[in-house]
């Protein structure tokens, strides 16, 4: 089943420059960057994009908010994201929500050179 929105975490390598680049190919040309606070914006294509650098720790995230991507869910975003940039990016197993429990909620799915790997990722403070 197609997520309603796209969110991924690539190491700090990165910058908005860079994942402006590969979405500008995969989506269609980003507007330019509006900085909101903490958060960066653009849309690429259609599809709303939110960069906030060092999201968790040193850790960016990725917030496409639209279904009218050309991934079906977060991992194969995040395969794509890894495949274009070359950096390591974490990723959702599957859409979560708070009823299933903080334990799930420290279940992630990391891809990297090594392939992809289900790991515990505690973003909490």
């Amino acid at each position: 089943m197609r997520q309603p929105d796209i969110e991924i975490y690539l190491k700090e390598a990165v910058t908005y420059k860079d994942v402006e680049a590969w979405l500008a190919k995969v989506l269609g040309p980003c507007t330019e960057w509006k900085k909101k606070g903490e958060t960066w914006k653009c849309t690429a294509g259609d599809v709303p994009v939110t960069w906030m650098p060092k999201a968790v720790g040193k850790w960016n995230s990725l917030y496409l908010d639209s279904d009218k991507t050309p991934w079906e869910d977060d991992i194969t975003c995040a395969h794509a994201a890894f495949k274009a940039l070359n950096v390591e990016v974490r990723c959702a197993p599957g859409s979560w929500v708070e009823e299933q429990g903080e334990a799930d909620a420290d279940r992630w799915i990391r891809i990297s050179e090594d392939g992809q790997e289900e790991i515990t990722w505690k973003t909490g403070s």
